[in-house]
């Protein structure tokens, strides 16, 4: 406060014309310069004086100074009368106008604002004209409001005087009101002074909170003295006149351009709001606000409004400078629409059509129709002023007038309408495109293309060289995308491209040559022709060929809730009740009945604005239910009551239409009167008038549980029992497993306990959270993690280990933290369980558990499974003994399995010998050894899960889409995937072992004569057999058998078990592969056994057939070890391509 007053009095001394003087002199000087003359200390000294002048009038008014009257010159009229005598004022002029001065814009509008601070634009125009018949109308209203209030105050004290003594005034008891004892008031008063009595008489009033306080005006106008007003107004003139169009442009630009600073827009929109009022109210002449008068003007305001209507409900600190610029910004709005209304009275035509163009634009975007609605649902009094509130009841009046105007001139009107539209990634769903047009369209479209072909060949049409068969793009390996340049082959064949399909269908026989699937390289045109026949007259398959095997489930998740959010932007007809049906809504209403009760305060044209938008929604749209409400009900009342009641006619005819309407209707309904403690919505409304819903409550009690006396005590005695356990468990779903009623849920349980009064809220019987809860670490607890980790750092499972012993239990994630915070591991992936095997074994899920919780990579993963592959190179030759008799042992089980077999199933039978003449011998081996492994794992763990069949090569992945062979997997009682969530058919869990194998015995094949042969005997006699026996006797031929002790070899038994379920485990003979010779897919970590056993078995064939007698010089179990070698680098570098 002190250096305010330091201001007050610099202030108070700069008010002399002497210093101003020397000023303005100092000023022109510099002006006078030109650009070459004037120096870098010559802006500035510019500047600095532009600065200096702005500073003073900055400084704000003493409070004494506001206690004067009207026409009194304080210190601000003061200096602004020093400015003008030293012709300051000229010199700002001056640089308004100015084309080579334009640096200072930004300085001058700011110096203006502040000369204009406490004027009022219409008082000033008016300054030295005589006064308008409105003006002396107004006058003698507000004088005649004055006279009646006075009268009714004498006539009211004449009453209360009573004709006895003050101290013989009398007691009463006012019946009705009572008071501590619980009997009638005694009450010592007068009876004029009834009315008045209250409890609350004598009391403390309640402090109310800051943040709850209504907020106080800023803004306070004060009427400068004559001299001073009529130095303003020539000086509003002469700006419109030569500076404001100029100043306004250059300014902003400075501002779209981001060159002033920040809230300098402010100063904009208040010189827009000023000086188009000025400019209507004095002499309206629209070409002198020219340059704010367009649609770029209006959007420039309502950008500023909506952004500060943003912050003030973000930026809660600062919510009254925000509320505060946001009125500068409503004011520059409603002035602009003020102009244009004006605009549409003139008598000039041209001046009526640019109104129209420019309100046809202004209705049709939706932002400048839906901004009023906005700013009212959102009005908070405790930041707003009233002062807002008015200018936005005014302000919408208008809007709503102009739009009701121009509708009525047109028969339709369509304005813009925007919806954010949300849209949820489609799934791709498997479609043909050839299989939607007929066979005939297809001879047309053929014929055609054999045209086109011809053209091609005769060099005619030249053919496109830019084609490219796979997308790079994609996620997806160029070796997999050879179905997909199918599909685009036979787009283009559909489109009429013929040229374009014959130059993918080359390209792709040069990116994909393996199995000649595009033709050959040699060719003719002819043949390919008769190819790209083939490929229009297919039904190929609309979905992609590789789908992701391993996804994340929270990224699963994350990708299926994925939105997309756009913005559609249609055109409907306006209707113009439909409009104003939207402020037929509490959140409008409140702020009309809060500024309604200043109806003495108000102006009269503020109080029209008032009542003509509660009058439309009450009579137009027939919704005067909306007010009834205690609080407007008693402010009818008052306005009823007022002396003055005769000058507020429009106020006294709607409150008795209002409560005419309202006593009608509690004739009907006597709840309305219960009705008035409570604002309503439409539903509310609707029921008061046209009937409570009744009926759809009885159903709705009908359709409620009910509870028996018995089920009551039942549900009583249950929750007393598991209430006092206090366990871990949930109390609902305690009672839950215990109620004989089975169909009781969770949510009608809690209901009905809350009914019987035995909790208080359902929010008591939420679930507890599972979770140690625990976040801080004490000593002792920290000695005992480091004592366990230095314990297990050589076991397999650190961190298995360190949760089993610890005594505190926690998370994996939090004692992997802790291990990380102490320093003992630098990285996460120290602690990561060591696998010893390849494929998903018992504990898979346990193993999963455990990754997903430490993050696990799946690229150290895979770097993790090489680096176990490279160490175990020297006991290659024991894993394949191992298979050897683990085969063995398969065989044995399902021929003495096979001998009680009963006759198999004629479809079965048939269905196995289609799919071998098809080709598909090596799919019903895999299958039939898939069926054998997981009835042994049942066997052996005693239990029964769902066991997925994982195609993993493409013989397979082929055969699974196969119609004949999914027939096959249905009839043996094979799933197929339940939902989207599964990828892969399943062996049932409710198959037992005896089952599985019946099954896997009934699968057969035929050979060449039509006999059928059981796999376990002949088949593999002719496949297998030849290459294991090759194996033992090359190794007993070397007397270097392998040595494997009893548990290595049960472990690496075991896991060539677990290896059986869900993989393709096929052993193909040299005729199918020659057969189906497909490159196998790099999807999967590594190949499983039996794949690797079959480049084993060609490798030795092929030893064998050349150097059958070296056996002496290269032993076969250095060739497989050399295969086996060979084979993983293959997997390696198709890793790393």
């Amino acid at each position: 406060m002190q250096v305010v007053s330091y201001l007050q009095d610099y202030k108070e001394a700069f008010a002399d014309e002497k210093v101003f003087g020397v000023l303005s002199e100092k000023l022109y000087d510099l002006l006078q310069l030109d650009w070459e003359q004037r120096q870098e200390e010559d802006n500035l000294l510019i500047e600095r004086i532009l600065l200096l002048v702005r500073n003073v009038l900055h400084v704000p008014p003493e409070p004494e100074e506001e206690k004067n009257i009207a026409d009194d010159a304080n210190v601000h009229d003061k200096v602004l009368w020093a400015m003008h005598m030293s012709g300051m004022d000229d010199l700002i002029k001056f640089l308004a106008t100015s084309q080579e001065e334009q640096q200072w814009a930004m300085h001058i509008l700011e110096i203006i604002s502040l000369m204009f601070r406490d004027q009022k634009p219409d008082q000033l125009a008016m300054t030295g004209q005589a006064k308008t018949t409105e003006q002396k109308e107004k006058d003698s209203r507000e004088l005649e409001i004055l006279k009646q209030r006075e009268l009714a105050t004498k006539k009211q004290r004449t009453f209360e005087r009573g004709t006895r003594h003050s101290r013989f005034g009398g007691t009463y008891l006012i019946q009705g009101l009572k008071s501590i004892a619980d009997r009638d008031v005694v009450c010592h008063l007068g009876i004029h002074k009834l009315k008045n009595y209250s409890h609350d008489t004598g009391k403390n009033i309640n402090r109310v909170p800051k943040r709850k306080q209504a907020a106080k005006e800023v803004e306070k106008k004060h009427r400068s003295a004559m001299n001073v007003r009529l130095f303003l107004n020539e000086f509003c003139l002469d700006f419109l006149e030569n500076c404001y169009n100029r100043l306004m442009y250059v300014v902003k630009d400075n501002l779209i351009r981001e060159k002033a600073q920040q809230f300098d827009e402010t100063y904009y929109l208040w010189a827009v709001s000023f000086f188009m009022e000025f400019n209507r109210v004095y002499q309206f002449r629209p070409e002198l606000v020219s340059e704010t008068v367009s649609i770029r003007a209006f959007h420039f305001v309502e950008r500023n409004i909506t952004n500060y209507y943003e912050m003030m409900l973000t930026d809660k600190t600062a919510a009254g400078s925000w509320s505060r610029r946001m009125h500068l910004a409503l004011k520059a709005y409603q002035e602009l629409l003020n102009t244009i209304n004006e605009m549409d009275h003139s008598k000039d035509e041209n001046l009526r059509e640019s109104a129209r163009v420019i309100k046809c634009n202004i209705f049709y975007v939706m932002e400048f129709r839906e901004l009023f609605l906005t700013l009212f649902r959102k009005y908070d009094a405790t930041k707003q002023p009233k002062s807002f509130l008015k200018d936005l009841i005014e302000t919408t009046h208008l809007f709503i007038r102009m739009i009701e105007k121009f509708c009525k001139g047109r028969s339709n009107l369509f304005v813009q309408k925007k919806k954010l539209k949300r849209k949820k990634p489609k799934s791709k769903k498997l479609a043909s495109t050839s299989s939607e047009k007929s066979q005939e369209e297809l001879e047309e479209i053929w014929k055609l293309t054999l045209e086109q072909l011809d053209k091609s060949a005769e060099g005619q049409e030249p053919l496109p060289d830019d084609v490219v068969p796979f997308d790079a793009t994609l996620e997806i390996p160029v070796e997999e995308q050879r179905a997909e340049a199918m599909i685009h082959i036979q787009d283009a064949l559909l489109a009429g491209k013929a040229a374009e399909a014959l130059v993918l269908l080359r390209a792709a026989r040069e990116v994909w040559p393996e199995g000649d699937v595009f033709g050959s390289s040699d060719l003719q045109l002819e043949e390919e022709s008769e190819l790209l026949k083939q490929i229009l007259f297919a039904k190929l398959p609309r979905q992609p060929t590789v789908e992701a095997e391993e996804i994340d489930d929270f990224h699963a998740e994350e990708i299926e809730e994925e939105e997309t959010e756009s913005v559609r932007i249609t055109e409907n007809e306006f209707n113009f009740l439909d409009y104003l049906k939207r402020f037929a809504n509490v959140g409008v209403v409140k702020p009309y009945v809060l500024l309604l009760k200043d109806y003495r305060q108000n102006s009269p044209h503020t109080n029209h604005c008032i009542v003509k938008m509660l009058y439309r929604l009450a009579y137009t749209l027939k919704m005067d239910t909306l007010l009834y409400q205690l609080s407007v009900f008693h402010l009818f009342n008052q306005i009823l009551e007022d002396p003055a009641s005769s000058l507020y006619q429009e106020l006294v005819k709607f409150s008795k239409y209002v409560l005419n309407r309202f006593f009608t209707l509690a004739a009907e309904n006597s709840k309305i009167f219960v009705e008035l403690l409570f604002w309503k919505n439409i539903a509310t409304i609707r029921e008061m008038t046209e009937g409570y819903r009744k009926n759809e409550q009885s159903e709705a009690n009908k359709k409620a549980p009910t509870w028996s006396s018995e089920e009551e005590e039942e549900l009583e005695t249950l929750y007393l029992r598991f209430k006092e356990e206090q366990g871990d468990k949930d109390v609902i779903d305690s009672i839950m497993e215990c109620i004989k009623d089975d169909t009781r849920t969770r949510r009608q349980i809690a209901a009905k306990l809350v009914q019987m009064n035995l909790v208080d809220s359902i929010r008591d019987l939420k679930r507890v959270k599972k979770g140690t809860k625990i976040v801080l670490w004490r000593e002792e607890q920290e000695m005992e993690l480091e004592t366990l980790f230095v314990k297990f750092r050589g076991s397999d499972d650190i961190l298995g280990n360190i949760m089993k012993n610890i005594t505190t239990k926690r998370s994996r994630a939090r004692i992997v933290d802790k291990l990380i915070s102490m320093g003992l591991v630098s990285d996460r992936k120290e602690l990561y369980k060591k696998r010893r095997k390849l494929t998903k074994g018992a504990n898979q899920e346990e193993e999963e558990d455990f990754l997903n919780d430490v993050d696990y990579d799946a690229v150290q993963g895979l770097s993790e499974v090489e680096d176990e592959l490279d160490e175990g190179d020297s006991s290659d030759d024991e894993s394949v003994e191992l298979m050897i008799k683990s085969r063995s042992r398969y065989t044995a089980k399902g021929d003495g399995q096979n001998m009680g077999v009963n006759e198999a199933d004629p479809a079965i039978l048939n269905l196995c010998s289609k799919l071998q003449q098809q080709g598909l011998s090596g799919p019903l081996l895999w299958l039939q050894n898939c069926l054998n492994r997981t009835a042994d794992k049942r066997e052996d763990a005693g239990t029964s899960i769902a066991v997925p069949l994982v195609p993993l090569s493409e013989e397979n992945e082929d055969a699974m889409e196969h119609e004949v062979f999914q027939k096959l997997l249905k009839k043996v009682g094979i799933r197929p995937p339940a939902d989207e969530q599964e990828s892969f058919w399943r062996i049932s869990a409710h198959l037992n072992v005896q089952q599985l194998r019946r099954i896997a015995s009934v699968i057969t094949l035929h050979d060449g004569d039509g006999e059928a042969v059981e796999r376990d005997e002949d088949v593999s006699a002719d496949q297998i057999s030849e290459v294991w026996q090759a194996q033992v006797v090359a190794k007993e031929r070397n007397a270097t058998p392998a040595k494997v002790g009893d548990d290595e070899s049960e472990g690496r038994t075991n896991r060539a078990d677990d290896s059986s379920s869900g993989s393709d485990s096929d052993i193909k003979s040299d005729d199918e592969k020659t057969k189906h010779n497909h490159p196998l897919k790099r999807s999967r970590l590594l190949d499983s056994d039996d794949e690797l056993d079959d480049e084993v078995k060609e490798s030795v064939d092929t030893e064998m057939v050349e150097e059958p007698k070296t056996d002496s010089e290269v032993s076969d179990s250095e060739v497989t070890h050399r295969l086996i070698k060979r084979r993983r680098r293959a997997i390696e570098d198709d890793d790393e391509d």
